[in-house]
């Protein structure tokens, strides 16, 4: 289970601060998934790196009781002066993982060649964002943080994505944030709406659709 009460964030500006998130409450238990919509600037990925506890609320708890990734995608914990190969070694160890028997799986998904063992201060953000999501699916999490950032590269290394984490992980909780209305009726069950900051919460994704529309305009 994962649950947000009261979940406030606020960003520093030239102009004062900036209001992001306000009272947000969210709950996910095991097998849940969530889809939150949300226009550019909204404060989707801000909320998912508080979920992940990449960031913290400047108010209100986050609970959790199952292990949660890090948004896929999400490149900001390497370290740059490290190799790709060595960063993924050193996921592995603080997870418990076995890093030589991940490599391969790591070698074959990222198709970075011998750029894998190459400081990661070298990449481009698509060969950190694959490297990124080669990482999250080394460790098995009871749920995955899925921003749009996901897809990355072209459309074949997009279907090996897909395949990886919404078929051979069908079971695991997910929560999905987008402004793509049709990527998140696809993978989710029920979804939410972040609005001025308020997450709007609906029984069906087409409601939550309707809403985030006019908001649109």
């Amino acid at each position: 289970m994962i649950a947000l009460q009261g979940v406030r964030k606020a960003y520093a500006t030239s102009s004062g601060p900036s209001q992001i998130l306000e009272n947000v409450d969210l709950k996910v238990d095991r097998g849940d998934s969530i889809g939150i919509l949300g226009r550019n600037g909204a404060g989707k990925s801000t909320l998912l790196r508080i979920i992940g506890g990449v960031e913290q609320p400047d108010q209100g708890t986050v609970t959790q009781t199952m292990s949660i990734s890090w948004p896929l995608a999400f490149a900001g914990g390497f370290q740059s002066a490290l190799t790709g190969a060595d960063n993924v070694r050193f996921i592995c160890r603080i997870y418990g993982v076995d890093p030589d028997a991940s490599m391969p799986y790591v070698e074959a998904f990222t198709e970075l060649g011998k750029y894998l063992h190459e400081p990661v201060r070298t990449y481009s953000s698509g060969m950190r964002a694959r490297l990124a999501f080669a990482s999250s699916m080394v460790v098995e999490f009871d749920c995955y943080l899925i921003d749009e950032i996901v897809a990355v590269g072209d459309s074949r290394f997009q279907t090996k994505c897909h395949e990886e984490l919404f078929e051979k992980r069908s079971d695991r909780a997910k929560i999905i944030v987008s402004h793509d209305a049709g990527y998140i009726r696809e993978h989710c069950q029920r979804a939410a709406v972040l609005l001025k900051g308020v997450l709007w919460h609906f029984d069906s994704v087409d409601e939550a659709y309707d809403v985030y529309s006019a908001s649109m305009k």
